[in-house]
């Protein structure tokens, strides 16, 4: 079933898969972790970002998030 694509806007790409349209398989292979403040990541073309006080706690008890082992 053909997809319609709009109007789209990649400013970087730094490694990954760009998939547009319809995908019969879409797996990742390989995750990450980032702890920021408020505000930090944040993308765009126009950005207001009104933030008081932040704080971040990178404290993770989990000892795996996201598994990538069987992940063809």
């Amino acid at each position: 079933m053909p997809a319609i694509v709009g109007p789209i806007s990649i400013n970087s790409v730094g490694g990954g898969v760009v998939n547009f349209g319809d995908s019969f398989y879409l797996s990742p292979k390989s995750t990450s972790k980032t702890n920021a403040g408020s505000g930090a990541l944040n993308t765009g073309n126009w950005i207001v970002c009104n933030n008081g006080l932040s704080s971040t706690n990178p404290f993770d008890p989990d000892v795996n998030d996201q598994n990538v082992t069987a992940n063809a």
